[in-house]
């Protein structure tokens, strides 16, 4: 339990009024791990178990949530001194990357990489299988190549990751479009061999109109009338990862394929509808996507011509406790039934199956590594102590934006673990960017609230890991706000050498294609 829980044993304090109390490891606000009984300590270990009789249990973290099989309850918090690891950095692979990209850089993990894409091609299926990345989580040629060389193929959203795709050496006929936006270009991408799925009315007439009468084939997106994701609860609320529902605006709405309109613009133009897709949401309920799977199947029936049905992706990732890991055995094996019983209810017809994960690949496969550049405090009520990283919402925007949680870790500036200390201090992580909002230590959830969390006492220069970060971080973040460039990423092969996959952008090209305005203008 403690190996376990040293990756992962950051204290997250929500308390906004704290006293100018010196903070200590023996702080009595530092929790204690309290199991109930001896039986659950059976529990909590069997979590960790790969065969685990809990289909959603935490494969990386502890789980605060009782077991579904289990009657355990366990408060977890800081039970020992912070790991002198991080998820799979040690203090010399940390200060190798930095010394070989500059700070901050990402780095990312080959052997994670090869674990997750092993779970996600193995995902359980009744008459063939095609994983997709969803490349907008991590968009690196040197990801998208390594995907490719596993046989995953590529789901792209919108006709310029498409095209940045093919530039990385990906086959057309491997790439997947659905997006918000029809690109201009669609219909070249299309005779490229990209496959598109029309996700509103007006894409598909536009689709329509510029195949007429030709067969072309093409995929349908369903908004199958709920959703789930991140934090939220809700089916069919709002949320920022929710994307099924009446409250959002992704896919053709399941009602318009029933009342016979989206069937009608079918027949008008003459296409083929080889595919249906659905997606729910970025860290969805296990249960409820395995309902939307089920009832997705109902919308094959609608066309005889559709052998493959796209799930989507959204597989939840534990990256801190309390946060809990999908297990996609557990989840896609009734799946797989459900496949078998729509063969048997319906002519023999076998449907291809296509899951799109994105942050099952990548967010535990990367980090972020960072210097703590300042340390400050305030004093009084609501004080706190500040670490300010030269890193920050230009690099990592989930904490602002979602009020996400990543774990971190700190190392000696000198990147030797016999450097590292045991020492704790409760603290606020803030980014390097002149923005209140620039939080890397939020309130769980809630982005307008801060939290401290108990970390390895620091000193500037220190190294600040923060793990979890290989998907939606580099390639969705504030990049140049304040003219801070683009951070280089490494891969860290099996050796635990790194090797730059992006470098650090030169601060000219942040304003190379800005032009002087007219003479005489002002």
């Amino acid at each position: 339990i403690r190996k376990q829980t040293s990756n992962f044993g950051h204290n997250i304090r929500q308390d906004r009024h704290l006293s100018a109390t010196p903070r200590t490891s023996f702080h009595p606000r530092n929790l204690k791990m309290r199991l109930v009984s001896s039986a659950s300590v059976l529990s909590l270990v069997s979590t960790f178990v790969t065969n685990s009789s809990d289909a959603f249990a935490p494969r990386h973290v502890l789980s605060t949530r009782p077991s579904q099989n289990t009657a355990m309850l366990a408060t977890v918090s800081k039970t020992d001194a912070p790991p002198e690891t991080s998820v799979f950095l040690t203090p010399e692979m940390a200060k190798a990357c930095i010394d070989l990209a500059g700070s901050p850089a990402f780095a990312y993990s080959l052997e994670r990489l090869q674990n997750a894409a092993d779970d996600c091609l193995a995902f359980p299926n009744a008459y063939g299988l095609t994983v997709r990345y969803a490349m907008k989580a991590c968009p690196n040629a040197a990801i998208l190549k390594y995907f490719n060389s596993r046989g995953i193929h590529i789901d792209a959203s919108s006709g310029f990751e498409a095209r940045r795709a093919i530039s990385a050496g990906i086959p057309p006929e491997n790439i997947s479009l659905s997006s918000q936006e029809l690109p201009e270009d669609f219909v070249d991408l299309v005779k490229m061999g990209v496959k598109i799925n029309a996700c509103s009315v007006s894409q598909l007439e536009r689709f329509g109109k510029a195949f007429t009468g030709t067969g072309q084939k093409v995929g349908i997106r369903v908004n199958p009338g709920v959703g789930s994701g991140g934090f939220s609860s809700s089916t069919t609320g709002f949320s920022k990862t929710n994307v099924g529902g009446p409250s959002s605006s992704f896919g053709i709405w399941y009602e318009l394929v029933d009342d016979g309109t989206v069937p009608g613009i079918v027949t008008e133009y003459g296409l083929t509808v080889e595919r249906i897709h659905t997606h729910i949401g970025s860290g969805s309920d296990p249960e409820i996507w395995q309902q939307v799977a089920t009832k997705s199947l109902s919308f094959c029936k609608v066309w005889p011509t559709v052998d493959t049905l796209n799930l989507g992706g959204g597989y939840k990732v534990g990256r801190v406790e309390g946060e809990v890991t999908t297990d996609l055995q557990k989840i896609g094996a009734p799946v797989a039934d459900a496949f078998r019983q729509f063969s048997e209810e319906n002519g023999g017809r076998q449907l291809h199956l296509e899951i799109e994960p994105g942050t099952y690949l990548v967010a535990m496969s990367g980090a972020l590594v960072s210097t703590i550049q300042d340390k400050v405090f305030t004093t009084g009520a609501g004080s706190h102590t500040f670490l300010k990283l030269d890193s920050g919402m230009t690099d990592v925007l989930r904490p602002s934006l979602y009020g996400a949680i990543h774990p971190m870790t700190i190392f000696p500036g000198s990147g030797k673990t016999a450097n590292v200390g045991i020492d704790t201090e409760d603290v606020v992580v803030v980014g390097h960017c002149c923005e209140s909002g620039d939080l890397m230590t939020p309130k769980p959830g809630e982005p307008e609230d801060l939290a401290e969390r108990s970390l390895r006492k620091a000193e500037i220069g220190d190294i600040l890991v923060m793990d979890g970060s290989g998907a939606y971080c580099a390639g969705m973040s504030a990049k140049n706000y304040n003219s801070f460039p683009e951070a280089p990423e490494v891969l860290v092969d099996l050796e635990g050498k790194p090797h730059i996959i992006r470098n650090r952008q030169p601060v000219e090209q942040i304003y190379q294609n800005e032009v002087d305005a007219p003479e005489g203008l002002f």
